[in-house]
């Protein structure tokens, strides 16, 4: 079993920046893909930012330019950075991951999210 716990969430100003972290904890995943989504109230879930096994990233429009996706060389913390924070990125954060358990086991887990409220 994997499991997927974010952090990093909170109340920031308007203009700010904030850092999340998403941490795995299990069982060993291989060919790890690690997304970042988010859920404002009374809107559907959406990507913000992507980064395959390769390494390759994929960012909302919303927030490129302005926001980067990471990892560690174990592939078990990933953080978002993210600066020049507006209300239109309050929202739930949810770690999204993907990959291989024992390298022959497909799973997929998402964290329980961690709320950012940017205030103005």
């Amino acid at each position: 079993q994997v499991q997927v716990v974010e952090s990093g969430g909170g109340l920031v100003q308007a203009g700010g920046s904030l850092r999340l972290s998403c941490k795995i904890t299990g069982s060993v995943i291989t060919r790890t893909s690690m997304g970042w989504y988010r859920q404002a109230p009374g809107k559907q879930r959406e990507m913000v930012a992507y980064m395959g096994d390769d390494g390759n990233t994929n960012y909302a429009e919303s927030v490129k330019g302005r926001s980067t996706i990471s990892r560690d060389s174990t592939r078990r913390t990933g953080w978002l950075q993210m600066s020049r924070l507006t209300s239109e990125d309050t929202a739930v954060y949810y770690c999204n991951v993907r990959g291989y358990i024992g390298g022959v086991r497909y799973a997929e887990e998402w964290g329980q999210g961690t709320q950012v409220t940017v205030s103005s």
